[in-house]
């Protein structure tokens, strides 16, 4: 089953791609190498976006919740530069980025978030990636998860 199949057996609806907030895009393509640029999280289902430091403000399971979200914006950007998710060969790389307070260690708990709804739309074999989780003392506008990614896909 290719992604764009198992994203509607999921009821997953992307989101419209977010506009860049400053000078740069939502992703470069180079040869079979698209590289998405740090996106915080989508509005969850109440419209509301997430913001705060998780760890104080937000519990693990919404740092959790809001690296999913922004998983969605990375597809959603992935999308817009390629055409069909179905043309990703491998989900390379993940740079996750928690807003945190001092003394919260479990980063890699939060980007979990995002790494299992990247294994549930495309599968273990193409899904599973190399990441980073590191824990951050500020992010652009108080959001609590910012993610970059890097993905094979099929040649043009």
């Amino acid at each position: 089953m290719g992604a764009e199949a198992r994203l509607t057996e999921l009821g997953i609806v992307l989101p419209k791609p977010v506009e860049p907030v400053a000078n740069y895009i939502r992703a470069r393509r180079v040869g079979n190498t698209v590289f998405v640029s740090g996106h915080g999280p989508a509005a969850d289902s109440s419209g509301k976006r997430p913001i705060g430091k998780v760890g104080r403000e937000l519990t693990l399971e919404q740092g959790y919740q809001a690296a999913r979200l922004v998983g969605l914006n990375l597809l959603a950007s992935l999308k817009a530069e390629i055409g069909s998710l179905d043309r990703v060969k491998q989900i390379v790389k993940l740079l996750g980025m928690v807003n945190c307070a001092p003394g919260f260690d479990q980063t890699p708990r939060v980007i979990n978030g995002c790494s299992d709804l990247l294994v549930e739309v495309f599968g273990t074999e193409i899904g599973q990636h190399a990441r980073s989780a590191v824990g951050m003392a500020e992010l652009p506008s108080s959001i609590p998860v910012e993610i970059e990614m890097i993905v094979e896909v099929e040649a043009r």
